[in-house]
């Protein structure tokens, strides 16, 4: 496996080095900065304090963003910081990048993952159930290569580690972006490729396929299991349409390498410096549609409303599945994004009162619905 993971590197290094490079330099460095301030209002069903509170209203997250250019060398960074019960300060993302023509270029560092709808497979603050798994907004620590000529697009990726902030044989920390495997079980040399197809006069209609598979890990036997996913998708994007949609499917096997006698169906997976446990087989389905409607007044320029739905088959006997569903609308006002939420949960950790096992073996015969509203006020900049 690792000789493979070698030759396709090797491959993907040369056709990099045999791709054209722009004629000439940019003379002058280009340096942008810019962020947003975020906070946040909630109110759960589930929690009796809250209800009696009224729902609570806080701090969310500030963040900073950097690009910059240089004799044909960009930079592009992401640092956040939230309060300390949600992970402190990491980077969301960051890496150099050079390119070689109009239709391609190389990323290295933390760079989003090729697979599935991007950049996010929602339209809402919550995300999909897809987020939650580690399957949409996904940043690793690799080299990605694109190229897109408008009516294709392709991209091949190598990941050495998934957001690397302790070297060695710690446990991977929870304090990060989205959402890795942790606990004893650690992501290394993993292999992505995505093909997009666009169709249509204005290229609104996308069909896609990705495929990954990598290496995992166990801290404990000091052997690698392995894991692999596949997803199909489509989405509608217009240019002069005010309606969105998002459709995908995609499944995911996870086989660590436990010590014998101690193979679990599930393993750990954190981010925002807590962790859960979800189940080492899986399918997933989204379905998402939205529309954006233009307001010409000062203070607001425009809702878009949306309904984001997904549904989690876990194919582990015993295992109860997951459903989520949020309703909701952004209000843009100038610099501002407000979203306003009606989130849905069914077996989904941050959407009801089980946090550990929602995503594993659930509450059989005990589970009901949950709803979170939550409203998200960010200021960019």
């Amino acid at each position: 496996m690792q000789k493979f993971i070698l030759l396709i590197v090797t491959c993907l290094i040369s056709t990099l080095c045999y791709a054209q490079y722009p004629e000439e330099d940019p003379d002058e460095p280009v340096l942008k900065i810019g962020g947003a301030l975020r906070f946040n209002y909630n109110l759960s069903t589930w929690k009796k304090d809250q209800l009696e509170r009224g729902g609570d209203f806080g701090y969310d997250v500030f963040r900073l963003n950097v690009e910059s250019a240089y004799k044909g060398i960009k930079l592009n960074a992401e640092f956040r910081y939230y309060s300390e019960a949600f992970g402190g300060g990491f980077l969301k993302q960051g890496w150099f990048q050079h390119d070689f023509s109009e239709n391609s270029q190389v990323q290295v560092g933390l760079n989003q993952v090729p697979f599935g709808i991007q950049q996010y497979n929602s339209n809402n603050w919550f995300f999909n159930i897809t987020y939650y798994l580690g399957f949409e907004d996904d940043h690793d620590m690799g080299v990605k290569y694109i190229h897109d000529n408008g009516r294709w697009q392709w991209q091949a990726a190598y990941y050495k580690s998934a957001e690397e902030f302790l070297f060695g044989l710690a446990e991977p920390s929870p304090n990060r972006y989205s959402y890795d495997i942790t606990g004893r079980n650690k992501e290394n040399n993993q292999l992505n490729f995505k093909l997009v197809r666009r169709m249509g006069d204005s290229l609104a209609h996308e069909l896609g396929a990705s495929l990954q598979g990598g290496l995992l890990y166990n801290l404990d036997t000091e052997r690698n299991g392995n894991r692999y996913a596949a997803a199909l998708h489509y989405e509608y994007k217009p240019i002069y349409s005010p309606w969105n949609v998002k459709l995908q499917a995609m499944l995911y096997r996870i086989n660590p390498r436990y010590a014998t006698g101690a193979d679990l169906d599930f393993v750990e997976m954190g981010a925002y410096g807590a962790s859960y446990n979800v189940a080492t087989r899986g399918e997933m389905y989204t379905a998402s549609v939205a529309y954006h409607l233009p307001i010409d007044t000062r203070l607001l320029q425009g809702i878009t409303f949306y309904n984001n739905y997904g549904y989690y088959n876990k194919q582990v006997d015993g295992f109860e599945n997951t459903h989520m569903n949020v309703l909701g609308a952004l209000f843009t006002a100038g610099p501002m994004y407000i979203y306003t939420d009606a989130a849905f949960g069914y077996n989904q950790p941050w959407l009801g009162p089980e946090w550990t096992n929602s995503l594993a073996l659930g509450t059989p015969g005990d589970t009901d619905w949950h709803m979170r509203f939550n409203m998200n006020m960010g200021y960019y900049f």
